[in-house]
C-alpha cells in the first residue's frame, strides 16, 4: 500500500519536473519574460532563478524517492519470481554424482518358456475381393 502510495507520488513529481523544465527557456529567459522593463510580477532573473531553483528541489525529490522505491520493492520481492529459487542452489550439489539406478540383474526375470498352443486351427486370411490383384 505504501509502495502504491509512493509510486504514485513519484509520478506527480515526475509530471511537474517536465513542465518545469519545459517552462524554461534557453539562454535564461525564464517564462518567455526577457529583456523587457524591470516593471510586472518578477524580472527574467528571478523568474529563471525560481525555476532553477524548483528543477533542483523537484530533482532531488525525484532522485531520493527513485532509491527508496527500489530498496522497498527489492525488499518486498517474493521467490515467485522467474529466478527465484536460483539463488539458493547449493553450487556443491551440481558436480555431484546422481543416484544409480539397481542393476538389471536385481529385475525378476521374464518367462523363457514358449506360449502353450491352443489346439485350434488358425483361421485363413480373408480373401481380397474380386478384379483386385492379391
Amino acid at each position: 500500500m505504501l509502495l502504491t502510495i509512493l509510486l504514485v507520488f513519484h509520478i506527480i513529481i515526475c509530471v511537474a519536473l517536465i513542465i518545469t523544465v519545459l517552462l524554461q527557456q534557453s539562454e535564461g529567459g525564464a517564462l518567455g519574460m526577457g529583456g523587457g522593463g524591470g516593471s510586472g510580477f518578477m524580472t527574467a532573473r528571478g523568474a529563471g532563478n525560481l525555476l532553477t531553483r524548483i528543477t533542483w528541489i523537484l530533482f532531488t525529490l525525484f532522485l531520493l524517492l527513485s532509491i527508496g522505491l527500489t530498496l522497498m520493492a527489492a525488499a518486498q520481492r517474493n521467490s515467485n519470481s522467474l529466478t527465484g529459487g536460483i539463488e539458493r542452489v547449493d553450487p556443491n550439489s551440481l558436480t555431484r554424482p546422481l543416484e544409480t539406478t539397481p542393476a538389471p540383474e536385481a529385475l525378476p526375470a521374464l518367462p523363457t518358456a514358449p506360449l502353450p498352443q491352443s489346439g485350434l486351427p488358425v483361421a485363413p486370411a480373408p480373401a481380397a475381393p474380386a478384379g483386385q490383384p492379391q
